[in-house]
């Protein structure tokens, strides 16, 4: 039978290191251990995004014209 080598380290038992406890919500030197950072986001890349935009829109037109494509002819 195998044994898990992280059986002992789970939050909250006896010989848990400082970040393991179960009651840390990482008041300790600014950093919070839910990762939450506390600087503020930067700018909207306004250029990224419209780039982004930009490929959704030449991607539904690919699309549009595999549709036309592959349709059948209309009946004469």
């Amino acid at each position: 039978m195998s044994t898990d080598p992280l059986d002992e380290d789970a939050p909250g038992h006896a010989g848990a290191v400082a970040h393991h406890e179960t009651d840390d919500h990482g008041d300790d030197h600014g950093h919070d251990d839910q990762a939450h950072g506390e600087e503020q986001l930067g700018p909207i890349d306004r250029a990224a995004w419209g780039a982004g935009l930009f490929g959704v829109v030449i991607a539904l037109a690919i699309a549009f014209c595999f549709v036309l494509a592959t349709a059948a002819p209309a009946p004469l």
